[in-house]
């Protein structure tokens, strides 16, 4: 027996291999059972063709034992095993992938190769100081022992084995100021990262666990017996790969609560598979509410990731535009293109062809619940709508055609929920534009003047109730080529022609009133004027431009943004109520009334769509001296 050098005979390129590829130690686990799982593979695959080779497919296994005492791991399994030449060629030269060889020469549907890349194994070294392997291969009755301390070497030597697989032995490193390499014999640790990363590895993943003696007519205060038994660590068979019509509700709730801890059960299950320049088996859930952090910096959106059953990545952001960022699920694709550690994905276009498929399926999905089961639908927008509509005004409208008929807003007509599509349908034929109001609550909305102006015309508005909902429309610019106009706009058209040329007349009339009222107020208002449209309300605030005051108190709410962009507001007086004619009797003969009427309207103005008072204090002293 010699040393030998590794073929690659530069020691910083093993270093690299084993301490920068890999984000997490614990990911050495998961290659090496997935090692184990390829040469199952193999020897399978082989004994299609000569059953001599094989074994029948309920022995194939990969098994895991750990020594405390001794600081030992070690996973073995009864694949095709390696010769002298393959140890040397797969495990002397890194980054060679005897996988990768095995499936570019057996080109068959049968084959589900997880290891092309030659260096999973290597991670073993983040965790152990001395790797010893113990192989047989199926054509070769001698066996034979790799060992190798990293990247000084290795060795290799004629050995005893009586059965054809493969044993890794792994010496575990002793512990550290700033690592904790013992958690890796811990029986609690193996358990998880076998559910975490390989619980659907197709082969039995087992370990002798301890277990406690079931007895009959056992006295409660007895000591309790346990037995060694061998245990199987993961489930082996996906959901997703199951047909859907064979899966029940209860075994999806049951996977849902499991994987992603949601005690309440899903809104809707997405169980799919996509075929085309990508194969994948796709299942989604979307969530009946919003986890606590979805509105925050801190939520992370992302499928999870498998290539053949193995866990490639645990929320892969790339698999979920923004606006669907609520849906959990699973991506199942051996043709995605992985980078060498399995943890990364190259960006290329299988991805973005199953992110598309994953978008079109979801997209079906709600428009599926919107049309059948409309409470439902209305449930879950209120949980996740808002994120929709702030994907149309963040993406400047460019989402808008994946969203627009996906989105909702509460609305006069009963105070429900409608669709955009449903209120122009019920439009009558005269009316040129969709109206919206803007408030904190829908009661709120119900009580502006404005908002009971356009509904006494039978016309129905639209409630803006979340900060967003105004600057999505925007966005949008219009529906159907109406165009959205808000109540409270200074040039709402609502009137008759009749209506118009009185409210004209009346403004000319009052001009030199008007004139001094807003020099009064200064740069409050861009104008004072009379108006015909307010019902039984004295007055109101309306806006010109492109800023309301709703918009104004989301931007003012912002850090940093307290000398927002102002809405360019309008004091209206109702010209039919009793207020408009004693500011007419006042204007020339009691100026300072006058001005404390116009100071006093202005405040109302304010309280009623919920602006600030700039001056409480003067506000209560005008209102104490007139009474």
């Amino acid at each position: 027996m010699r040393k030998k050098q590794f073929k690659t005979q530069s020691k910083k390129m093993l270093d690299m291999m084993i301490n920068s590829i890999y984000t997490h130690k614990e990911i050495f686990l998961r290659e090496l059972i997935s090692n184990g799982s390829d040469a199952i593979d193999k020897r399978h695959f082989r004994s299609l063709t000569d059953t001599s080779l094989g074994l029948d497919l309920s022995a194939y296994k990969i098994h895991i034992e750990t020594d405390k005492e001794n600081r030992i791991l070690t996973v073995s399994d009864n694949g095709c095993g390696m010769g002298e030449k393959e140890l040397e060629e797969n495990l002397g030269t890194i980054a060679k992938s005897g996988s990768l060889d095995f499936k570019s020469e057996n080109e068959s549907e049968e084959i589900d190769i997880i290891g092309q890349f030659g260096v999973g194994f290597y991670s073993a070294f983040m965790v152990a100081d001395r790797i010893t392997i113990v192989s047989k291969s199926l054509d070769s009755e001698q066996a034979f022992k790799w060992e190798s301390e990293g990247v000084d070497g290795y060795t290799i030597e004629p050995c005893e084995k009586e059965d054809v697989g493969t044993t890794i032995t792994l010496h575990i490193k002793e512990d550290t100021e700033n690592e904790n390499y013992s958690v890796f014999l811990e029986e609690s640790k193996i358990r998880e990262l076998v559910k975490k990363y390989s619980d659907y590895i197709r082969y039995p993943i087992t370990m002798m666990t301890e277990q406690r003696v079931e007895k009959e007519d056992e006295a409660e205060d007895a000591e309790p017996e346990f037995e060694t038994v061998e245990t199987t660590l993961n489930s082996m068979v996906p959901l997703w790969k199951r047909d859907a019509k064979e899966v029940s509700e209860e075994e999806y709730n049951r996977f849902y609560h499991e994987k992603f801890y949601d005690f309440e059960d899903p809104l809707a299950v997405i169980h799919t598979k996509f075929e085309g320049t990508s194969n994948c088996n796709i299942l989604l859930f979307i969530p009946k509410k919003a986890p606590f952090d979805y509105y925050t910096k801190d939520f992370e959106k992302g499928l999870q990731l498998y290539s053949s059953g193995v866990m490639i990545m645990e929320k892969c952001a790339d698999l979920l535009p923004d606006y669907f960022s609520f849906v959990k699920g699973v991506v199942d694709s051996a043709d995605l293109s992985l980078n060498i550690s399995r943890e990364t994905l190259q960006h290329d276009h299988q991805l973005k062809v199953i992110a598309k498929a994953v978008e079109r399926k979801i997209k079906a999905e709600l428009k599926k619940i919107l049309r059948n089961d409309r409470e439902k639908y209305d449930a879950f927008f209120e949980q996740f709508g808002r994120q929709m509509k702030y994907a149309i005004y963040a993406s400047y409208g460019m989402q808008k055609d994946a969203l627009i008929d996906l989105i909702e807003f509460k609305s006069s007509a009963e105070k429900k929920y409608t669709t955009l599509e449903e209120y122009v349908t019920r439009m009558p034929e005269s009316q040129t534009a969709i109206y919206y109001a803007g408030g904190k609550t829908v009661d709120k909305i119900d009580m502006l003047p404005q908002t009971q102006a356009v509904t006494g015309k039978g016309i129905e508005v639209l409630y803006f109730t979340e900060d967003v909902d105004e600057f999505t429309v925007t966005m949008l610019g219009n529906y159907k080529e109406k165009p959205f106009k808000n109540v409270s706009d200074n040039d709402l058209d609502i009137s008759t022609e009749e209506e118009k040329e009185q409210i004209k007349k009346e403004n000319d009339d009052a001009k030199s009133l008007l004139a001094f009222m807003k020099e009064k107020l200064g740069d409050k208002v861009a104008e004072v004027q009379f108006t015909n449209t307010l019902d039984s309300h004295p007055v109101c605030l309306s806006t010109e431009g492109g800023i309301s005051t709703e918009m104004q108190k989301v931007l003012e709410a912002q850090p940093g943004m307290e000398q927002a962009i102002k809405a360019k507001t309008v004091l209206e007086i109702n010209v039919n109520h009793p207020v408009a004619e004693k500011l007419k009797a006042l204007y020339g003969t009691d100026d300072v009334k006058l001005e404390a009427y116009t100071k006093i309207l202005y405040s109302q103005a304010c309280l009623i769509c919920g602006l600030p008072i700039e001056n409480p204090t003067e506000l209560s002293n005008l209102v104490c001296e007139l009474m």
